[in-house]
């Protein structure tokens, strides 16, 4: 058995790819931004959910299914992959230089238990084998047998390439591999998964593995959408399911059309961009052109028409789904935290495919708004969704019976340095900024930044190779007028037509390279197409994006109702806020607060003559909102 490196996803030798994860252990996150994240994760957000997985019932599933203890059995049905999330988390964890003993008990612990629950064919799935009886694979839809094989072979993969043992984790996911590749030939030749996720983790696993067969599994399911198959079953009587499960057609599944023949971004957010992951691993390694052109076709949909500002996808409860075009209501923006971290994977592997700086653009939006605001800034409480305004209080709760997003918060963020550059023949590009140590053969930089509150990247050479190396660094569209010195010298900071800014030479131990970036406050206007947010105003700095809260409104924690945006309003900054223990810049902005509820009849035949008294608002970075005293928080507010 082999491993290539040491990253979440590691294209294969012949890959078909523009640029490769930088070798070994990627880039080693410290201080700063991120590198404060990364150790909130390890120091609180992985511990609380070990202990929720306990406290919730999902190890004793397991148990139960192991024949070690009895009881009732904890829905819903996909609770294994909770515990394969977190046991990827730990394991990622180890490449940070923080080896947690605690961490690695209960890791090893759960292997035991997941190598007596597994049966001796080497299927695995608690709810089938505890509560279904044993019947297998009865329920394509919905049951997410092989969803839940995913999680554990990515998880497996996290373990291989940071030290762990072929019989361990990898152990217990490749005996269920190999199952599933025997069986979908065969008995299982019409079966399709309603919920996807194994398929970038079948070429992951193969990659780390050596196991190309796998990889023609991911294939095959790929090529199985489009009959269709998949249905959510009628209600039958006695049964109890969520309303917008009741009638989910072959679009909820991305099982209305063949894969290849996709142009739009349809049905379940997080399966529609697991499932675009999967396909673009499949055509990194077998130049399935069709795949990558469908890619395209699914992300320009998306990003044109069925996106938030915050980078979040999801805009109907209702089957947590994509809407229509434009179809982009704040209030009721579902825009689940899972669904943001499927996307910045599935960006993740189009950038590696095509090297192009769209895809590491929306990585950085979605990474500092869509997921990060599903975090609790204590690193212990979560939100599943992610709306754009509420009108009542809302809290992060600790778990979720449904807890799919909170492990999934805890292994992006342990595996996030793996996302913040690359390197190619030529050398480095660093596509997200962050302080930490980046590490590619003989190249060894260091990187300071205040990023996303401060605009200055500062690349420090430790060590570099005795020829010209390129070091490229992407420049956001936001960035007008960025600078760039070496060594204290003014250098062209014109990006090239692949929006990076390129410095080549033969650098030297003690050369720094500084780039800026002016984080002016932007105003934001919507396309007169979103009909929900016409008229109103966001406003951004940098990579943030910015939301008003009660807890900052002029004349106490009211209502948000009222408030609007003087015309052609600037924002200034306002450095030094304090929102719980967290320092963040805001944003004061001239408004006005008129009253959010009046009595009588709400519609007028006359125009409105004042909105009411002047005021300086103020606003917080939308990740940062709901750690206070519970309000209303809106993104987008009224011009006039």
């Amino acid at each position: 058995m082999r491993t290539l490196s040491n990253g979440p996803v590691v294209p294969g030798p012949a890959g078909r790819v523009a640029l490769r994860p930088l070798p070994g252990s990627g880039m080693l996150l410290r201080d700063g931004f991120w590198g404060r994240y990364q150790a909130l994760n390890g120091e609180a957000t992985i511990p609380h959910g070990m202990a929720m997985l306990e406290e919730t019932g999902s190890l004793d599933n397991l148990r139960i299914a192991a024949g070690v203890t009895t009881g009732e059995y904890a829905m819903p049905l996909f609770r294994d992959s909770d515990v394969y999330k977190t046991l990827e988390a730990i394991a990622w964890r180890r490449q940070q230089q923080h080896t947690d003993a605690v961490q690695e008990r209960f890791f090893a612990e759960a292997v035991d238990l997941l190598k007596a629950a597994q049966q001796p064919d080497g299927y695995l799935n608690s709810y089938v084998q505890v509560v279904e009886g044993g019947k297998r694979f009865t329920n394509p839809a919905m049951g997410h047998e092989l969803y839940c094989l995913g999680h554990l072979l990515q998880a497996a993969v996290a373990d291989l390439r940071t030290g762990g043992d072929t019989g361990g984790l990898a152990g217990v996911g490749g005996r269920f591999a190999g199952l599933i590749a025997e069986l979908l030939p065969g008995p299982l030749a019409g079966f399709v998964p309603g919920h996807p996720e194994i398929e970038m983790a079948l070429v992951e696993f193969a990659r780390a593995t050596g196991r190309p067969e796998l990889t023609a599994t991911a294939a095959d399911l790929i090529g199985r959408r489009g009959r269709p198959t998949l249905h959510w079953p009628q209600r039958g009587p006695g049964t109890r399911r969520p309303h917008y499960q009741d009638s989910c057609d072959p679009a909820y599944f991305q099982d209305d059309v063949p894969f290849e023949q996709a142009t739009e971004i349809r049905g379940h957010a997080v399966r529609a961009l697991y499932l675009l992951s999967g396909a673009t691993d499949v055509y990194v390694e077998t130049g399935a052109d069709g795949l990558l052109r469908a890619a395209f076709a699914q992300w320009d949909d998306m990003v044109s028409s069925k996106m938030y500002l915050t980078g979040g996808t999801g805009s109907r409860h209702d089957r947590e789904s994509f809407g229509d075009p434009y179809e982009l209501p704040p209030d009721r923006a579902y825009c689940e935290t899972c669904a943001a971290i499927a996307s910045i994977m599935w960006n993740w592997r189009m950038l590696l495919a095509t090297g192009q700086a769209r895809f590491a653009a929306l990585m950085e939006r979605t990474l500092y708004n869509g997921f990060l605001a599903g975090l609790g800034l204590d690193g212990t409480s979560f939100f599943y969704v992610n709306a754009l305004q509420t009108r009542s209080p809302k809290r992060r709760l600790p778990w979720y019976q449904c807890a799919c997003c909170p492990p999934n918060v805890m292994r992006l963020l342990a595996s996030l340095g793996h996302y913040m550059a690359t390197a190619t023949g030529a050398g480095v590009q660093i596509h997200q900024f962050a302080s930490g140590t980046l590490r590619s053969g003989d190249l060894e930089l260091e990187l300071a930044t205040g990023y996303p509150y401060e605009g200055d990247l500062v690349v420090r050479v430790a060590a570099a190779p005795d020829r010209d190396t390129d070091l490229a660094v992407r420049l956001p569209d936001w960035a007008a007028n960025a600078t760039a010195t070496l060594n204290s010298r003014a250098q062209p900071a014109d990006p090239a037509d692949d929006r990076y800014l390129h410095f080549n030479r033969t650098w030297t131990a003690g050369d720094e390279l500084t780039v800026s970036f002016p984080l002016t406050p932007r105003t934001i206007r919507p396309r007169p197409q979103i009909d929900a947010v016409r008229s109103c105003v966001a406003f951004e700095r940098g990579p943030l994006v910015y939301c008003f809260e009660t807890a900052d409104r002029p004349g106490g924690n009211t209502s948000l109702a009222g408030i609007s945006i003087s015309p052609g309003a600037t924002a200034s900054p306002r450095p030094g806020v304090t929102v719980g223990a967290h320092q963040v810049t805001a944003l004061t902005v001239p408004g006005a607060i008129g009253p959010a509820r009046e009595t009588g009849w709400p519609y007028l035949d006359t125009p409105i003559a004042e909105v009411g008294p002047t005021a300086e608002l103020t606003a917080i970075p939308y990740y940062a909102w709901a750690n206070r005293t519970p309000g209303d928080m809106r993104v987008w507010v009224p011009e006039g």
